[in-house]
């Protein structure tokens, strides 16, 4: 049970959320579990001798000033920044966020509310590493030349996250903690095996200006388990291997690579191994977060080092994407020849094609194709599995539901090249298509129209219409706003008049 006054919520049950909601009920301080899934939130609670709660009760009870975030990477930025703003001290499992921009917002809030914002970098609570970090600042291995590391292992494979932005941060953290400075230089090669756009598996490289190399190789598509470290100094090596029993997982080489009559000369040394106490480093990062919580110190991985993590990935996956577009997700294609709108944002494993142009202020959800040589306004959302071909033209904010689906020819066949049959389909402005709606090519959809969730539209939609069906029929009007209207055609929002005019058109009376 939470400790009198002071306890902890987990946000997120899953597989690796049940392991922060044991950890910390061990310690004694888990309040709340929360996840969509109720019932899995439910048996933990019971478990756990906590309770079950929404996101919202746990950010407005005072007796928790603490979140742990280990829900999807996709939604650590939406949690934590609902955390921060509602006074939590928050610590987000890896990785902090899923760009540089949602990490600085997520670090200028923590400060902005007082608050503290820690990463999730598990290994840097791990004994052995916390032995090798002391023995390089000791002087230990004299100047470093060289790190390397290998996380392999066969799956989880994911949809979310490719297996640089799941597997390398680990890495990178304690690569950057070692080097104690930003690369100067990074370079990456990323093999998709499973999906065309989610690579399996990534080799980064990396320079620091002291000379420093590193390099890391991470890969789900590995039937042997690894996990090692190695740093190779100008006096001495070492190899942390995570997958060795503890008396032998942070091996110590006193000797390094000298030089004789102006020739590189290594030489092989009995390796001493490092008297460790066995730790579990989950549950040392939770007490962790918990004693900066009482002190109101900076955690070790703070969102500082949690925002470096997030560059040096940034950088990895897409340098010239990146930098041509901010608000673009590193799995995110943008071809040369298309251009994206300032305040757009596009997210996982979209792909936005030559010849299209996407107004200001958009959001472009996940597994989107737009193109090639489609319009898209200003302010338009496009939520997730929408496919815009060419041919449909979208004005200023328009509003496309999951999964809806847009076609442009009326007779497809695999075998017959129709492209010269492509039809028209103009959205008008601040319109709505539902959740898996079907508009038939061809069509136009009127301004501040509505089409229904699972609608068939296979003839033209008047301005402010509402329709809905099989194929779909009008079954009412509806506002700029998006309320359907009564009989007195007032919107109940914005008290806005309407009228029907002559040739059965709605029209704002003004």
């Amino acid at each position: 049970m939470a400790g009198e006054g002071f306890g902890i919520a987990v946000v997120g049950a899953g597989g690796w959320g049940g392991n922060v909601v044991r950890s910390v009920a061990e310690l004694g301080l888990l309040a709340a579990v929360v996840d969509p899934d109720m019932v899995r939130a439910s048996e933990l609670a019971a478990q756990y001798g906590c309770r079950a709660a929404s996101l919202e009760d746990v950010l407005s009870d005072p007796s928790i000033p603490g979140v742990i975030v280990a829900a999807p990477a996709h939604l650590h930025f939406e949690i934590a920044s609902e955390a921060l703003e509602a006074g939590k001290d928050v610590y987000v499992e890896k990785p902090l966020a899923l760009n540089t921009a949602d990490g600085r917002r997520l670090e200028e809030l923590a400060e902005a509310q007082g608050r503290l914002l820690m990463a999730g970098h598990l290994l840097q609570y791990h004994n052995a590493f916390i032995r090798l970090r002391e023995l390089a600042a000791a002087g230990e291995f004299g100047r470093l030349l060289n790190i390397y590391s290998r996380r392999l292992n066969m799956g989880k494979v994911r949809r979310e996250e490719d297996a640089l932005w799941s597997l390398a941060p680990h890495d990178l953290s304690m690569i950057l903690a070692l080097a104690g400075e930003a690369p100067s230089r990074v370079d990456c090669h990323a093999l998709p095996v499973l999906h065309p756009q989610i690579s399996d598996t990534s080799i980064v490289h990396l320079e620091f200006e002291t000379g420093l190399k590193a390099h890391i190789h991470v890969s789900w598509l590995n039937p042997v388990k690894e996990q090692r470290l190695v740093v190779v100094g100008t006096d001495a090596m070492a190899v942390f291997d995570d997958c060795l029993p503890w008396d032998r997982k942070l091996a110590v080489f006193r000797g390094g690579v000298s030089w004789k009559n102006g020739v590189p000369v290594a030489k092989t040394v009995v390796p001493e191994y490092a008297v460790l106490e066995p730790n579990e480093p989950l549950k040392d990062e939770c007490r962790h977060f918990v004693e900066c919580i009482r002190s109101r110190r900076q955690p070790r991985t703070d969102g500082a080092e949690g925002l470096g993590v997030l560059a040096v990935l940034e950088k990895a996956s897409a340098p010239k994407r990146q930098a041509a577009h901010p608000g673009v997700h590193p799995t995110a294609v943008v071809d040369d020849g298309a251009s994206i709108g300032k305040g757009t944002k596009i997210w996982h494993f979209s792909h936005v094609l030559q010849g299209s142009t996407l107004g200001e202020n958009c959001v472009v959800g996940q597994n989107c194709v737009i193109g090639p040589d489609v319009t898209v306004g200003d302010r338009c959302k496009i939520q997730n599995n929408v496919s815009l071909y060419k041919g449909v033209t979208l004005a200023d904010g328009v509003f496309c539901g999951p999964s809806c689906v847009f076609t442009n020819v009326l007779t497809p066949r695999a075998e017959y090249e129709r492209k010269h049959e492509f039809r028209e389909t103009p959205v008008g402005r601040g319109a709505t298509i539902g959740a898996n709606a079907t508009i038939i090519c061809g069509n136009r959809i009127g301004e501040y129209a509505m089409v229904a969730a699972g609608a068939v539209v296979t003839r033209d939609v008047p301005a402010h219409a509402l329709v809905a069906g099989v194929p779909a029929v009008r079954i009412g009007w509806v506002s700029h706003a998006g309320r359907r209207l009564g009989e007195d055609l007032i919107c109940p929002d914005e008290s806005r008049r309407y009228r029907l005019t002559e040739e059965g058109a709605l029209q704002e009376i003004t």
